[in-house]
């Protein structure tokens, strides 16, 4: 399954509900379907919105009296006209039960205020930096990966991306292919970005949850670096709590520390991130 659907939407569709206060409402331009797991849609940008590429927003649909908000990683660069999101679909799920089935000209609904730690601001400059992510947690380095601003950190970035199956790769495979033929950062990104990925259930070319690489070694022979060093690295997180939790004590383990806006320094993590 990978099918897309685009339109130059000229309106929105006709709401059931009121739009709450204080909330924008978007229109969607595109939804594009990867598995019956995964999918991503682009909407409307708000002329007002603001954000550090990373961030996530709280997003829901006007389809109840009081919408359910979820947090949701912006997957486009601060600089883009429009907002594009990656998404799970869990049938029982209270948001993406429903958020799967929108179609072009659908409205979503965002508050208005963007938050979150995977940001270059709560990292101190170092030669490269690992983005580690598992499922939809990519959808932050999709955002980072197109923002000149990370080329201009760090000379070198590897993105790691473990799934379930070799499907769900497809998403950041087509992101990291189209890197190098975009108009604003292609030439800043030429050499400079390597995609690693992995699964867990499908057999692939590399099998096995990142940190079971990590810790073999299989990781960095396959790549051809050096261990992981906080002289040289930095390493930001984001994708399932077990998966959190494991990559967050094996940097600490190697001397790595937690980073924030406040005090950068040299990893970061993900806490709020759904799915």
């Amino acid at each position: 399954m990978n099918t897309t659907s685009a339109l130059n939407v000229a309106g929105s569709k006709p709401l059931q509900f009121p739009i709450p206060a204080n909330v924008y409402a978007e229109t969607v331009v595109s939804v594009k379907h990867y598995t019956d797991r995964l999918f991503s849609f682009r909407i409307t940008r708000p002329q007002s919105l603001r954000f550090r590429s990373g961030e996530f927003v709280m997003i829901g649909l006007p389809n109840a009296e009081k919408p359910i908000f979820r947090a949701y990683s912006v997957a486009s660069p601060s600089w883009d006209d429009e907002l594009e999101f990656f998404s799970i679909k869990v049938p029982d799920g209270p948001l993406t039960s429903e958020l799967q089935k929108i179609q072009v000209g659908d409205t979503v609904i965002m508050r208005q205020k963007s938050t979150g730690t995977l940001v270059l601001d709560a990292l101190t400059p170092a030669k490269r930096v690992v983005m580690i992510s598992t499922g939809t947690g990519i959808a932050p380095f999709a955002s980072l990966l197109r923002d000149p601003d990370t080329y201009e950190k760090f000379d070198e970035v590897i993105l790691t991306h473990t799934c379930r199956d070799n499907a769900e790769l497809t998403y950041g495979q087509e992101l990291v292919a189209a890197l190098e033929s975009d108009p604003l950062i292609g030439e800043l990104t030429g050499g400079r970005v390597t995609l690693y990925n992995s699964t867990t259930r499908e057999e692939s070319a590399r099998m096995g949850r990142i940190t079971a690489l990590i810790g073999s070694g299989k990781f960095y022979s396959d790549l051809g670096i050096d261990k992981l060093n906080p002289e040289t690295d930095r390493i930001m997180i984001c994708g399932s709590m077990h998966m959190l939790k494991d990559v967050k004590e094996l940097a600490e383990s190697l001397g790595f520390q937690e980073g924030s806006l406040s005090h950068p320094a040299s990893f970061v993590v993900e806490r709020a991130f759904v799915g």
